[in-house]
């Protein structure tokens, strides 16, 4: 069960932001900080794709109502890649099976995911755009740190991400009234722009008068 922590550290990180745990946990493994990490996520395209989609997730997460966008999208994406990453490193260990492994991972990433996303649509309602950019930057920072200090300190990382996760959901539950406006403001920025989209299209000529009267 030596590997435990690590895979729910890593489940944790990657509900927040998966592009970073599997880049991170690429380079520690292409380096030799690590020997826990598996050469599948030290291979040059897999580091390659993670770095890029990590770009894109750096720039998209800091945009108001982008970024919840972004999370919808990525509702199921983070939950595998937890699973994916916490079955990974228990092959690679040996000592827990790949099955429990990926189970845990994913749905530790799928609860941090909720986390992160409902806090993102509470935090939408405030019309200026610096907590997104301050949240996110703490989000990426948070990750990074402990996924690295996960490397060298497996038990004490996961107690800091059990800690960040039962406090993630206490939130959650306080800022419920403000999820919900932030989903309503969502929704309503959905249906105009959908609305402005049918209001663009060109309308169909109408039919041409030959000056005779119908009845």
């Amino acid at each position: 069960m030596s590997v435990l922590p690590l895979v729910f550290t890593s489940g944790w990180a990657s509900g927040i932001n998966a592009y970073a745990v599997v880049l991170l946990f690429g380079v520690f493994g292409a380096t030799g900080l690590t020997d826990e990490v598996p050469e599948s996520l030290q291979r040059t395209d897999v580091l390659v794709a993670a770095g890029v989609l990590f770009l894109c997730e750096a720039v998209a997460d800091k945009i108001p109502y982008v970024d919840s966008i972004w999370d919808s999208v990525h509702t199921v994406i983070r939950p595998v890649a937890g699973a994916v990453v916490g079955a990974l490193l228990a092959g690679q260990s040996g000592s827990l099976p790949e099955l429990a492994a990926g189970a845990i991972g994913g749905s530790t990433a799928l609860l941090s995911h909720f986390v992160k996303a409902g806090t993102r649509l509470a935090v939408n309602t405030s019309p200026e755009p610096f907590s997104n950019i301050g949240l996110s930057l703490a989000e990426d920072l948070g990750v990074a740190a402990l996924v690295t200090f996960a490397v060298f300190h497996p038990v004490a990382a996961a107690v800091i991400a059990a800690v960040l996760l039962v406090a993630g959901l206490a939130i959650l539950f306080f800022l419920a009234k403000q999820i919900r406006r932030g989903w309503r403001r969502w929704a309503q920025r959905r249906e105009e722009r959908r609305l402005a989209a049918v209001g663009t299209r060109p309308r169909a000529p109408a039919p041409p008068d030959d000056g005779s009267d119908h009845f």
